[in-house]
């Protein structure tokens, strides 16, 4: 049954069954993390102190997608106040380095890996932050399941094992990397077990510490002494200064009676916002799902949306971002009139600022929702795979790539790179809200996939009355490019998994668009759904990929 009422949705068959329960539940990339959040859950603590625990769990056995050497982004939910909050754990760039620097030693585009690419990690910091405002448990406690696996070796699964077997060249780039990710050289594989024992002692200082000693502590000296050693410009008075930044009322928008929230700039959620405005003016429930119309229709917005990212955001502290403007149900409906259903264009224009106002931002993402309706949101990253490739000395620690993938070498571009500043991020978490309290609480990675995925998400359940399961895995589309300044100039292509009928396909080919069939999407979605009459959650996870969602 779907919110606003109708009855069945497509069929669509799946590889899987929703978890269902009344009480807490979990999804997450890793089964070691959702165990571990289950746990904590049983144990009394709520759905802040479960989120504490898995990402930290996932930090040591996604070791390719996220890490304590990276960056979250997260929208929270707290019960007992009925406040929705957000946090950027992102890090800025050494004070040191400007698009001169760069240019003038010859590169083009922002180096993509090594230690010139990695930004100060805010994960560590952002798990006391979560534990001061709203945990139960403390954090020492919490990081004790990361800290076993880290220590004694976890098995990486099939899909895991293959990662690392074809990034052996990768990981043996640098020689501390290298120690930890390869066997002697040779690389690890399926049924191998992985052993981080740098990471636990880190770990476990941090436990004993604090994160003092994470950003202004030993740890830090040693980070910035082999960031250094290696060339970057980072100092030890930088990441003292290091700050997460947590906020109310995030940014937000409605989509057909609910509310959506989603993370503030840096990270580059309100595309997420602006695309629901532009798609809201269409009836995709009577096009039909997956149709040639509904799908032009939604590519078309992606597009509108992008473009307006694309040309405007940066980091708020350095750019006057129009975020306000961009998420208004009249920019929407502006754009909305730009798009034809009879053709697809190519790479468009930015929309026009003022015209509305002035006459009236690879990655491992997870969900908590715990007995008392407490809700977390989370995804965190390195940035591409192994991040910047780069261990921080004796730390055990895998730093991500954020500032090489993000900043601009553009001269005047919104997100090039200036000291201090903070890149726009394709991260991005969101929430669905009904009547004030989470109905849809959902995520993936992906890069600059995730807003696709993240809207074919909402609209398969608001649009086409899917469950949770169901959701996931429907059959979608992404579209290239996006907004990672390595392919923003490419040609459009849009990508389809099967499930489109050949008549539909002509009707897309009819209307321009240049089509790549893809087998499988690479993403690895998560979703939590609550009814709202019954309480009941259910929780899903993505079968294409590694992944486990489990309740109590």
């Amino acid at each position: 049954m779907s919110s606003n009422g109708t009855a069945t949705g497509p069929s669509i068959k799946t590889g899987r069954s929703a978890v269902y329960t009344k009480g807490g539940v979990v999804s997450s990339q890793s089964s070691m993390a959702a165990t571990t959040g289950v746990r904590v859950l049983s144990e009394g603590g709520n759905a802040f102190d479960a989120a504490i625990a898995m990402a930290a769990v996932e930090a040591v056995t996604c070791p390719m997608w996220c890490g304590i050497g990276g960056e979250p982004f997260i929208i929270m939910f707290e019960a007992k106040t009925g406040k929705v909050y957000g946090l950027n754990g992102s890090g800025k760039a050494p004070m040191a380095v400007d698009r001169d620097y760069y240019v003038s030693r010859g590169y083009k585009t922002m180096p993509r890996t090594g230690p010139h690419s990695a930004a100060i990690p805010g994960e560590i910091d952002s798990y006391y932050v979560i534990q001061k405002n709203f945990g139960t448990m403390p954090v020492a406690r919490l990081l004790e399941y990361a800290i076993e696996y880290a220590e004694n070796g976890f098995v990486l699964s099939k899909h895991l094992g293959d990662i690392f077997t074809n990034s052996r060249d990768a990981l043996s780039e640098f020689s501390d990397t290298a120690a930890i990710f390869t066997r002697y050289g040779a690389a690890l594989g399926p049924g191998d077990v992985l052993v981080n024992k740098n990471l636990a002692n880190t770990l476990k200082t941090v436990a004993a510490q604090g994160p003092d000693v994470f950003y202004r502590g030993e740890i830090a000296k040693e980070m910035v002494r082999a960031l250094r050693a290696a060339g970057s410009l980072y100092t030890e008075e930088e990441f003292a200064q290091y700050r997460t930044d947590l906020y109310e009322s995030p940014i937000s928008t409605t989509y057909r009676g609910h509310t959506v929230y989603e993370t503030n700039p840096p990270s580059q959620g309100l595309i997420l916002l602006e695309m629901l405005n532009i798609m809201e003016g269409f009836d995709l429930a009577g096009m039909g799902f997956y149709s040639a119309d509904a799908v032009h229709a939604m590519v078309e917005a992606k597009k509108l949306a992008y473009a307006d990212r694309n040309a405007y955001m940066g980091d708020p502290e350095f750019v006057n971002s129009p975020t306000s403007e961009l998420v208004s149900k009249e920019f929407g409906e502006m754009r909305r009139r730009e798009i034809s259903m009879d053709k697809t264009v190519g790479n468009v224009e930015a929309g026009p600022l003022g015209a509305i106002m002035a006459g009236g931002d690879d990655t491992t993402y997870f969900c908590v929702v715990d007995g008392e309706g407490n809700a977390v949101s989370m995804i965190h990253s390195l940035s591409d795979g192994f991040g910047s490739r780069f261990v921080a000395g004796s730390t055990g620690v895998l730093l991500n790539n954020r500032i090489g993938r993000g900043f601009s070498l553009v001269e005047g571009h919104p997100n090039v790179i200036e000291p201090g500043k903070k890149t726009m991020h394709t991260l991005n978490a969101f929430m669905v809200m009904k009547d004030d309290k989470p109905y849809i609480v959902a995520g993936t990675p992906g890069g600059d996939r995730q807003v696709a995925w993240n809207a074919q998400m909402i609209t398969n359940v608001i649009d086409y009355g899917m469950g949770a399961q169901e959701a996931l895995e429907a059959p979608c589309w992404n579209s290239w490019p996006g907004t990672d300044p390595s392919n923003i100039d490419d040609l459009p292509v849009l990508e389809l998994e099967p499930g489109m009928s050949g008549e539909e396909l002509a009707k897309l080919g009819a209307k321009g668009h240049t089509i790549k069939h893809i087998d499988v999407r690479p993403g690895s979605t998560k979703l939590i759904l609550i009814d709202p009459e019954t309480g009941v959650r259910m929780g899903a996870a993505d079968p294409r990929t590694d992944g486990h969602a489990a309740g109590i």
